[in-house]
């Protein structure tokens, strides 16, 4: 393996896909992530200009690597790392996803008043 080489679960820990390199790995094992549209395990290299997909249900997310890296970075560098291609109808499934599940409320709302906590207890009933 030379000074170029990353390996697969490596890099998707690194750009932050995955919270930790165990994870990247039993995805890669659960045939989870592909590379060129072809499944591997999780000790395949990388190359730049590569297509990764990565399926965390329900969406299928594309990542096109940009460079390769060893070490994880901060989240705001991700984006020098790779560029995220997942097609818009895949965006659109995990905004449908969290609008059904049952009482989603918006990100910052804080916690429910005790009337909103009745009115969701009431329409959960009526469903």
């Amino acid at each position: 393996m030379g000074k170029e080489d990353v390996r697969i679960d490596k890099w998707l820990w690194a750009v932050r896909i995955f919270k930790t390199r165990s994870q990247a790995s039993d995805a890669c094992k659960n045939s989870k992530v592909k590379l060129n549209e072809t499944i591997v395990k999780s000790s395949k290299t990388i190359k730049i200009g590569d297509i990764i997909e990565v399926k965390k249900p329900p969406v299928l997310f594309k990542y096109k690597v940009k460079e390769l890296l060893q070490k994880r970075v901060g989240a705001k560098l991700v984006e020098k790392y790779c560029i995220d291609i997942t097609p818009e109808q895949e965006i659109i499934k995990l905004d449908i996803t969290k609008i059904s599940i049952g009482g989603y409320r918006e990100k910052g709302s804080g916690r429910p008043t005790k009337k909103e906590r009745r009115l969701l207890d009431d329409w959960k009933e009526n469903e």
